[in-house]
């Protein structure tokens, strides 16, 4: 008897523990900086190598269109299913190509070059700085050219700044962004890569 009424108490801390870290998960974001703004966030199920969920809090009030873009997308389903086809440690992990990105489409060679079969986005520069957990928009040679894809910083990167749109910053698990399976050290390119099975997004 006393046996069983030792477990009931463990239990009843464990859940009294669990319970309680749910409810300051908030604030001890708060405490290491980490705010979520007023915009939509977005919600990243990884899995592959690396299993884990990351949320992003979406920069709404600083580049309206992109992140108008990326909550079409992911309500879509457009994303899930597309790999982290970039990933260079130290750097950021790249992501978003809805056209040439997704697992069990044949070969993913093309990952990378693609984007959606919406239009373009001209840049909406911001004062963000691309410091770690930040997320940008990628985009070619044109800044006119960002259309689906995306990146999460590793680290900062200041010669990023004033010359790509951040679109948001994570909030939630910057551990799992770090776990993404990494590519080689020079170009980036990722064999059998880590990828988001489900994208959703929460207001």
């Amino acid at each position: 008897m006393n046996d069983i009424r030792a477990f009931g108490a463990a239990v009843a801390i464990v859940a009294a523990g669990l319970v309680a870290a749910w409810l300051l998960w908030p604030s001890l974001n708060q405490m290491r900086g980490i705010e979520d703004g007023p915009g939509p966030n977005l919600v990243i199920d990884v899995e592959g190598r690396t299993f884990g969920q990351i949320e992003i809090d979406l920069f709404e009030d600083r580049a309206p269109k992109h992140v108008e873009r990326i909550v079409t997308l992911a309500e879509a389903g457009a994303y899930d299913g597309v790999v982290f086809h970039r990933v260079i440690p130290g750097f950021m992990a790249q992501t978003g190509d809805v056209e040439f990105g997704r697992r069990g489409q044949g070969t993913l060679a093309a990952a990378g070059t693609g984007g959606s079969p919406l239009p373009d986005l001209p840049p909406e520069i911001s004062d963000v700085r691309f410091e770690r957990g930040v997320v940008g928009m990628a985009r070619g040679a044109s800044p006119d050219s960002a259309n689906s894809q995306f990146f999460i910083m590793f680290e900062p990167a200041p010669h990023l700044d004033g010359q790509y749109t951040a679109v948001g910053r994570v909030i939630i698990g910057m551990d799992v962004v770090d776990a993404i399976k990494p590519g080689d050290p020079d170009t980036g390119a990722v064999e059998e890569p880590d990828w988001m099975a489900k994208v959703t997004v929460k207001r």
